[in-house]
């Protein structure tokens, strides 16, 4: 491991942290029992990072108490080791600053796809600042199925077999592969009929309608919010929420077509005036896509789609699987439901053509028409992409482009063109505009009559 030297006000900066759901700090004297509760959270969990050399005072605040060398950090390096057999724990250096005593150790744990059990044999999670135990065999179900290490789409429904191999889904699907084969013979060689039951995959993808065996969790709503702000109500509903049913392929193809047609519906002050809002098709489709293959369907309840006057959010039931994080999505690769993303593929024109590819995909689609790439967030026990209607240029340069060929401009419109939603923060760019000696108020408007125009070079 590195030693790294820090400056005093990196050092004070550390020592400044919050402990959090991502961070905590442990004295130099910490029974290795206990710092492996902290290392299997972290691992078990979004992963995280730990400052080992760090001390609480009296009142609260911390205080840099180091090791003296390197050679007594060894007992926690041992505790690191034995955690983990694959080597993919963690990563770590030494940090020494200025007038501080001793060496720091920080170590970075990362999330794996494995469950990571404590020196005593316990598994711990992150909530928050503090490291919960999993105990009881139902909460290791849950960690598991949070994991990926084992899959809910594998569990048999207590439905009719011909719920799969009678349905309308099946029979047609059949017909299309080659070699052909009875219905029945081939989902018994799939794995998605044991002991004459389907299993959650088979009646997701073949039974007509899923959301009569697997209730609250096979569906998708769609939601509609006639406004921009955040944490609204049902006040600001346009309509009743939309369920959308039907087996996975339909489910897909009928929800991207239902939230383009309600954004269509969305205008938006542009240069030219109302402008109808759109997004890119592959962005919408490859997004709903994830949500619907990559959810954990242990989860009773639907994907939502939320649509409001600026953006766009989907959310998908069930945290990030395996060593998957909001940090490596776009580039790391685990299937939560396998069949269910092999066996959608062999469908005519599927969904997911390009496996693997389907969110960078999306990503490229909004840059291409010069729109910020999604946003995307873990949630306690959802993942949640934000797909926002705002402009990659800032505000400022909207602005100036705005007024090449519009004389003047107001706060509303400033709003509409730049996605900025409050009266004080589109004023902010103007007045900085004002300082700047780029734009002047024009002359006898106030109020919200006010508007601003190029300044005239003198």
């Amino acid at each position: 491991m590195d030693t790294r030297q820090i400056t005093s006000e990196e050092a004070d900066i550390i020592l400044g942290y919050d402990e959090n759901h991502f961070r905590d700090a442990k004295a130099k004297e910490i029974a290795p029992a206990k710092l492996s509760r902290s290392i299997s959270a972290f691992a078990n969990t979004a992963g995280g990072e730990l400052f080992v050399g760090v001390a609480e005072n009296d009142d609260g605040t911390r205080k840099w108490c180091g090791f003296e060398n390197v050679e007594a950090v060894n007992g926690v390096v041992q505790v690191l080791e034995s955690l983990s057999s694959l080597g993919n724990l963690y990563s770590a250096q030494f940090l020494r600053a200025p007038g501080k005593p001793g060496i720091v150790l920080h170590i970075s744990v990362l999330k794996t796809r494995e469950i990571i059990k404590s020196t005593q044999g316990n598994a711990y999670v992150r909530r928050g600042a503090q490291n919960l135990a999993v105990n009881g065999d139902e909460a290791l179900r849950r960690l598991e199925l949070d994991k990926g290490l084992s899959t809910f789409e594998d569990d048999t429904v207590n439905v009719p077999q011909d719920t799969v191999t009678n349905s309308v889904t099946t029979i047609e699907f059949v017909l299309s592969q080659v070699p052909s084969a009875e219905p029945d013979v081939w989902l018994k060689s799939q794995f998605l009929l044991v002991n004459d039951k389907p299993t959650v995959a088979g009646v997701l993808l073949f039974a007509d309608e899923p959301q009569a065996a697997l209730p609250k969790r096979s569906a998708i709503k769609v939601f509609r919010y006639a406004t921009k702000e955040e944490g609204v109500d049902r006040e600001t509903l346009s309509f009743v929420p939309l369920t959308i049913e039907g087996p996975v392929y339909d489910l897909i193809v009928k929800a991207v077509s239902t939230t383009k047609e309600i954004v269509q519906g969305i205008k938006r002050m542009g240069e030219t005036g109302l402008e109808e809002v759109s997004y890119p098709d592959e962005t919408l489709h490859e997004i709903i896509t994830n949500a619907v293959l990559h959810r954990d369907y242990s989860h009773q309840t639907d994907v939502q789609i939320r649509i409001y006057d600026d953006r766009i959010e989907v959310e998908s039931p069930g945290r990030f699987p395996g060593h998957v994080t909001a940090a490596n999505v776009l580039t790391e690769q685990f299937a939560r439901n396998p069949k269910l993303v092999r066996l959608i593929n062999k469908f005519p024109n599927p969904p997911n053509k390009d496996v693997g590819e389907g969110l960078n995909t999306a990503f490229a689609a909004m840059r291409r028409i010069r729109l910020k790439e999604p946003e995307i967030s873990e949630a306690e026990n959802a993942v949640v992409v934000f797909i926002r209607h705002e402009p990659l240029s800032s505000p400022a340069s909207t602005v100036m482009e705005y007024l090449e060929t519009n004389p003047t401009i107001t706060n509303e419109i400033g709003r509409g063109i730049t996605g900025l939603r409050r009266d004080v923060q589109m004023k902010d760019v103007f007045v900085a505009l004002r300082k700047r000696g780029l734009i002047e108020q024009v002359p006898g408007q106030r109020g919200r009559a006010s508007a601003w125009r190029k300044k005239a070079p003198k």
